[in-house]
């Protein structure tokens, strides 16, 4: 799987799937990967099947990109900054970019700076990008995630626990992922009236991070909502979300 040296001197690595239709941009949410998130869910498969370009990158501090395990080098707009190099270096244009979870939050950021994305679809993600500028600390604070990380987490609150599952099935460095959540304990999203594209929100009916997804749709100047079965980790496996993300892209 290739790599590249973004924009601070990181390797990230990324993989890609060949197709003729769009190029579709991929990315995922804290603690997962690309397998964890996009292929493990059948999400590449449907897009492929589709005839996309299927573009996945493995965030910094995740998967098989360089982990670093200072703070200083998370944040938001690193983290956005990484997506539009990747368009860069592999010379993107007429981008569907799409991200759950955190990745929703890093695809908010990059349609609102990057006009080489023609459409964006973000999931996991609700009413707290409007309430809470990015992720829904209302559902969890960052404190109760890095709690996870230490030790076998068992102080931790159920939903912070979530992730220490998902970060032991993935092998996650944990000292990188208490380095990200330090770093991206922050507001980056101010307003979204920047994102003129069509836009398109999937939320699982069971996800307490994507609550009112319909008020983050009504935010988007062409956005919408799509509600599927499932909770955090599990709505973006249903065949609905599969089906409305093929069908947006397209």
């Amino acid at each position: 799987m290739p790599k590249f040296t973004t924009w601070d001197g990181l390797e990230l690595e990324y993989r890609v799937w060949e197709g003729d239709g769009r190029t579709v941009v991929l990315q995922h949410g804290v603690v997962a990967d690309t397998n964890a998130n996009w292929m493990s869910m059948g999400v590449v498969a449907a897009l492929q099947a589709a005839g996309h370009r299927v573009v996945s990158l493995d965030a910094r501090g995740h998967g098989r990109s360089e982990k670093p395990h200072d703070a200083a080098r998370y944040s938001w707009d690193a983290m956005a900054r990484d997506v539009r190099a990747l368009y860069d270096e592999l010379g993107l244009e007429d981008v569907a970019q799409v991200g759950y979870s955190m990745g929703g939050v890093i695809s908010l950021l990059v349609a609102a700076a990057d006009e080489r994305v023609a459409k964006l679809a973000v999931g996991g993600i609700g009413s707290g990008v409007i309430d809470c500028g990015g992720v829904d600390r209302r559902v969890v604070e960052p404190e109760a995630i890095l709690l996870a990380m230490n030790g076998d987490g068992a102080g931790a609150p159920r939903v912070a626990r979530m992730f220490r599952v998902l970060a032991g099935a993935v092998r996650a460095d944990l000292a990188a992922i208490r380095a990200v959540v330090e770093g991206l304990d922050d507001r980056p999203i101010t307003g979204l009236d920047d994102i003129t594209v069509p836009a398109l929100v999937l939320a699982g009916s069971e996800d307490p991070f994507a609550a009112e997804p319909e008020r983050l749709a009504a935010a988007l100047p062409e956005g919408r909502s799509v509600v599927v079965p499932g909770d955090h980790m599990l709505a973006v496996m249903h065949a609905d979300f599969k089906a409305a993300l093929v069908d947006f892209v397209r």
